[in-house]
């Protein structure tokens, strides 16, 4: 195996030298952290292990206990755990996400996934060793259904090491993982469990390629329809693994330091285990995947000396947007592959109610606005469940019937955000867009996000129905508006997408590596050829295309386009061709990102997320829901119950549709 850690054997190695220098740095009042540390981290695993020994013919005591007593803190914990041995330090994760009350189940996924048969081998016989108990047989007695079931075939490390594949038993796996899951009503959960725990990870990464072939469908995502909790996280990490171990453990180390506060257990137990396997890699595939590196978010998330030996493990910063690592640009190419190959089975959460009366509900909410006080809870209860089409009905059996403006009197009686969540609820998708266009226009400022966010993700039909109500609202056009609003490249690139003339179809593989290759060109010329080209490609060209366009860019250039622009371009023109080149990669992301985005740190963007969830309800908003879950680790529903109140939040949990 090709070495891609950061840490490695010193040369002119002297095991009692290094004893004596940490018997000193720790000797009188007070200990030397520095000298500790910048020992430590640059000797290898076997090497500290000769320094434990070393330390105890020399002074008589044992050198974990010493450092134990002379640091604390998280410094503490990181330095001990660095001076044990790999499968003694894998023992003792399991074995603390195992004690006690509750169990740390993340750890338990992380390491049983990620590691091969040697190690996991290993780290059973430690365990044993170290706490005189089996270790299935602790993990049994702490968990339980199929996630328990999943985690003792781990245990077992016997998975197919061989390296040969069988082509035929590829097709096999495929179309029985197929018929386990979306094929059949509920699913089966043995199936998968057989094969994802044992073939070897070259046969099980053309089994997905095959499996996609057959679903039109990644299996992360039959996965994430497929199965729940704790067992469906387990699983994604075993898939994560199977196609990249580094992409693994950058999205962990992401997900440690992002948001408030750090989870440095996860943060020190990969910076220990991968120093000296795959760091370089990490590093690689969390700046790809990132647009920061390892280095600078370690930087700015820890402190003092735990920070100063993190960042020895880490080995150096990466510039932001040199050329990958082979290895990343491999990663890079295929991300984009499965990006094309993935055919995203879009689901909403708000569905056409059955038995459906609208001249019953245009009474029920007449009673709820009638005489003094008001319903909220009755309005509330049939707008956020019914379909747009159903509403659109209910208005109209509302003026039949009773000869009175639903809209006119829901805006009486409702006010601030539940009556903007409500009245944008019962506007026609088209006449909601076109609202929210003129609002990001309108008053001194104007927000740029919003535009962009509008016009990149919407149909060209959708496109087109909103200028027509734009007009008809405001009597003007859209195009007009955005001309009077905006200006420069940022003006052109706007007014290119409201045309809704966006190209159709499939992607035209020559007419894709002509259009990479342009695109390559124009990153050596003035910026303002560049961002011209850019919008001549990006503003024209088919999603599907545009994927295998991206793809191909990492072939011309062994760089990342979303990492160009980011280095190449600023401020409106960046975000929005950024925000091009995140929905094409993966819509529901972009639309979780935003949402993230409208609700963390102080204050809510609520204009934002009543944008989002009531334009992407019928759409895409369970996709948004599972992307936001797998990507911020907490759920939407947990997020929006956190940062909202009232009936206004009521409201949008109904159209959240669930915790996850």
């Amino acid at each position: 195996m090709v070495f891609r850690g950061t840490i490695s054997d010193v040369p002119d190695f002297d095991p009692s030298v290094d004893a004596e220098t940490l018997y000193n740095a720790m000797k009188g009042i007070g200990s030397d952290k520095e000298t500790i540390l910048d020992l430590i981290t640059s000797r290898s695993n076997a090497q500290r292990q000769e320094v434990i020994t070393a330390y105890k013919c020399s002074f008589g005591q044992d050198l974990i206990e010493d450092l134990k007593y002379e640091l604390t803190g998280k410094f503490e914990r990181l330095i001990v755990s660095l001076m044990r041995t790999p499968p003694y330090h894998d023992a003792k994760e399991i074995h603390d996400a195992v004690k006690g009350a509750g169990t740390n189940e993340r750890c338990l996924i992380e390491v049983l996934a990620s590691r091969n048969n040697k190690q996991i081998q290993d780290m059973v016989a430690a365990y044993k060793d170290a706490y005189g108990r089996d270790i299935e047989e602790d993990v049994i007695a702490d968990t339980s259904g199929h996630f328990k079931k999943m985690l003792v075939v781990l245990l077992q490390g016997t998975r197919d090491e061989s390296g040969v594949v069988d082509a035929d038993l590829v097709q096999q796996d495929a179309q029985d993982l197929y018929a386990a899951g979306e094929e059949k009503w509920g699913t089966d959960e043995a199936t998968f469990i057989m094969i994802l725990g044992n073939r070897s990870v070259t046969h099980l990464r053309m089994v997905f390629d095959e499996y996609e072939k057959i679903s039109e469908m990644s299996i992360e995502d039959s996965i994430k329809n497929e199965l729940s909790g704790d067992f469906e996280r387990l699983m994604l990490a075993v898939v994560q693994c199977i196609r990249s171990v580094p992409m693994f453990f950058a999205k962990r180390l992401y997900k440690s330091m992002k948001g408030l506060g750090t989870a440095d257990n996860t943060l020190i137990r990969i910076m220990i285990s991968r120093s000296e396997i795959d760091m370089l890699d990490i590093r690689e595939c969390f700046r790809l995947r990132y647009e920061k590196s390892l280095y600078n978010m370690i930087k700015d998330d820890t402190s003092g000396d735990y920070k100063r030996t993190l960042l020895n493990l880490c080995g150096g910063d990466d510039d932001l947007a040199g050329e990958f690592f082979p290895e990343a640009a491999q990663i890079a190419y295929k991300m984009w592959e499965l990006s094309a190959m993935t055919k995203v089975q879009l689901r909403s959460t708000v569905r056409p109610a059955p038995d459906f009366d609208p001249a019953a509900d245009a009474q029920a909410l007449r009673k709820a606005m009638k005489g003094f006080g008001t319903d909220e809870d009755a309005i509330i209860d049939i707008v956020a469940q019914r379909s747009n089409a159903q509403r659109q009905e209910i208005r109209q059996a509302f003026k039949s019937l009773l000869g009175r403006d639903l809209m006119k009197d829901l805006k009486s009686e409702l006010s601030k955000n539940l009556e903007r969540l409500i009245i944008g609820l019962m506007l026609t998708p088209a006449e909601f867009d076109a609202k929210m266009m003129k609002k990001a226009m309108e008053g001194a400022g104007t927000d740029e996000h919003a535009l962009i966010e509008i016009l990149v993700t919407r149909q060209n039909e959708e496109i087109q129905a909103m200028n027509a109500a734009y007009r008809e609202g405001y009597k003007k056009s859209l195009e007009d508006a955005i001309h009077s609003d905006t200006s420069g490249h940022f003006c052109r690139i706007l007014v290119s997408l409201v045309q809704g003339a966006r190209e159709d179809g499939p992607a035209d593989v020559e007419r894709a590596c002509a259009d990479a290759q342009e695109l390559a060109d124009a990153c050596n010329a003035e910026s303002d050829d560049m961002e011209m080209k850019f919008m001549s490609i990006l503003c024209t060209r088919s999603f599907p295309h545009l994927r295998r366009v991206f793809q191909e860019f990492v072939k011309c250039t062994n760089k990342d386009i979303e990492q160009i622009i980011k280095k190449e371009m600023s401020g409106d023109v960046k975000n929005a061709f950024y925000a091009i080149v995140r929905s094409v990669k993966n819509q529901p992301s972009y639309f979780a990102d935003r949402l993230y985005k409208a609700m963390k740190g102080l204050g809510t963007d609520d204009r934002a997320l009543i944008r989002i969830m009531v334009s992407r309800s019928e759409v895409d908003l369970f996709n948004i829901r599972k992307e936001f879950k797998e990507t911020h680790d907490v759920s939407l529903h947990e997020f929006i119950q956190g940062d909202t109140s009232g009936d206004y939040r009521k409201t949008l949990l109904i159209l959240c549709g669930g915790e996850d």
